[in-house]
């Protein structure tokens, strides 16, 4: 869509949703399908999109945007009509003969803004669920993956229902008037002010959001973890999509103890992994754009750390900033005030675990926290005395692969949860229903007046 009208794009959707079109099952069904056939019939170019905007590997672009997508799909698909039956609920003895049950329906029409890191992935895994719950959905990819944006309209309108499922193309003049009309709900994918904004938009017409906001999240590497899993998937989660993942490592704390063996391991992970110069690998990715790549520069420029140990150039104009880690952090360093959402990996150490436990206490909440330890007291400890929306234990990233995990904040870093059966709940109304009998009459002892005897005896009863 261009030229946008929002009044009368809202307007056109809702009417559709009205007429009852989305809830049958077999429309969902229909849609999900074509949802899915949608990316596999173009992988190639939605990878060469992808490599345009982020310089996106294309491995990457299969497993990360296209794969989990499917997979997303997949499951709402194979579980569609179990999660919108009816759900029988036990009653009170006192409330029978009668029946209680849920009933799922849908809230109507729902907004979904995506970020520009994984443009289709974090676009479509909350529009497929939104389709699932039966709403007629709207999408706002982000203007910051233009190619990927355009794409992506362009599949949508010729795979999907367009009287039911629009995209709406553009920048902050087309979110502003989408976020003046009225939805049933809004998800948004993106940082903690633009959240204030939707959040403000969206209470001025009492409509429910979801929110996933990011944050510092932080790694912590214990003295018995085993190093070299820990460079390893720590090495994953920092430099996949050149470190632009919302849930990727933050930042490590390390105990003081192994702090040189894990840096050593980290420098051997990056020449494994993208070879002597990371700038000429197919397989590392670039900055969005030529202001973030600035914005990381002058974190780095800005100091508070005792030295770079790995990578630490930087090209600007060509989006390119290297693998890079730094040591010696302090903790009022630029690099630990923001979440960094490049590949620059700040390492500080510890002697206690009360040390990170407290410096997370001081922050605010992040979206996912790591533990790499060979003592399952020490992460069940780290679990219990700290809050994240997620977290995985000598793993990292896995969380959101588990189709029956909640994917969301807590916090500052976010509200409300997606994902499989979470992503059907978030974008439908539980309704409480309670049939009685047509045959059943209240005896007169309910009735007025209420006399002593009939006081002691409901007393009794209830």
């Amino acid at each position: 869509m261009t030229d946008l009208d929002a009044p009368a794009t809202v307007r056109a959707l809702r009417a559709t949703f009205d007429s009852r079109r989305t809830r049958p099952i077999a429309w969902r069904e229909q849609q999900l399908v074509a949802m899915r056939r949608m990316l596999v019939d173009n992988e190639r170019a939605i990878a060469a999109a992808l490599a345009e905007d982020l310089g996106k590997p294309r491995f990457e672009t299969w497993a990360a945007e296209i794969q989990v997508t499917v997979r997303e799909i997949d499951e709402l698909r194979r579980n569609l009509r179990r999660w919108t039956d009816e759900e029988r609920v036990r009653i009170p003895w006192v409330l029978r003969p009668g029946r209680a049950e849920i009933h799922r329906e849908p809230l109507g029409v729902v907004l979904v803004i995506a970020p520009w890191n994984y443009p289709v992935h974090l676009l479509l895994t909350p529009m497929a669920a939104g389709i699932a719950a039966g709403n007629a959905v709207l999408g706002k990819p982000s203007e910051l993956a233009p190619a990927t944006s355009a794409l992506m309209s362009r599949l949508a309108a010729a795979y999907l229902d367009t009287e039911a499922i629009g995209l709406v193309e553009g920048g902050v003049p087309e979110t502003t008037a989408l976020l003046r009309e009225r939805f049933d709900h809004i998800l948004y994918t993106g940082n903690g002010a633009v959240g204030r904004i939707v959040l403000e938009a969206a209470a001025r017409h009492l409509t429910p959001t979801t929110l996933e906001l990011g944050g510092k999240t932080p790694v912590i590497v214990d003295r018995d973890a085993d190093l070299k899993l820990a460079a390893g998937r720590v090495a994953f989660a920092k430099w996949s999509n050149a470190g632009q993942t919302c849930i990727a490592a933050d930042h490590v704390w390390v105990h003081e103890d192994v702090e040189d063996e894990f840096l050593g391991l980290l420098r051997r992970e990056v020449k494994r992994r993208y070879g002597d110069d990371p700038r000429t690998s197919p397989d590392f990715g670039r900055i969005v754009n030529v202001r973030h790549a600035r914005r990381l520069a002058g974190l780095l420029e800005a100091g508070g750390y005792d030295e770079v140990v790995i990578g630490g150039s930087v090209d600007p104009d060509d989006r390119y900033v290297a693998p890079t880690v730094v040591r010696g952090v302090k903790p009022e360093a630029g690099l630990m005030a923001e979440e960094i959402f490049g590949p620059i990996l700040p390492v500080l150490t510890f002697v206690d675990l009360d040390e990170p436990i407290d410096a997370i206490h001081a922050g605010s909440k992040p979206l996912a926290l790591y533990v790499f330890t060979g003592d399952s007291g020490t992460a069940d400890r780290l679990l219990a005395e700290t809050s994240s929306g997620g977290a995985c234990v000598n793993d990292v990233m896995t969380q959101i692969l588990v189709p029956g995990l909640p994917f969301g904040g807590v916090g500052n870093s976010g509200n409300g949860c997606y994902h499989g059966r979470w992503g059907m709940e978030t974008f439908s109304h539980r309704k409480a229903v309670y049939r009685r009998p047509g045959w059943f009459i209240d005896p007169p002892v309910l009735r007025p007046p209420y006399r002593p005897w009939k006081q002691a005896l409901f007393k009794r009863v209830f």
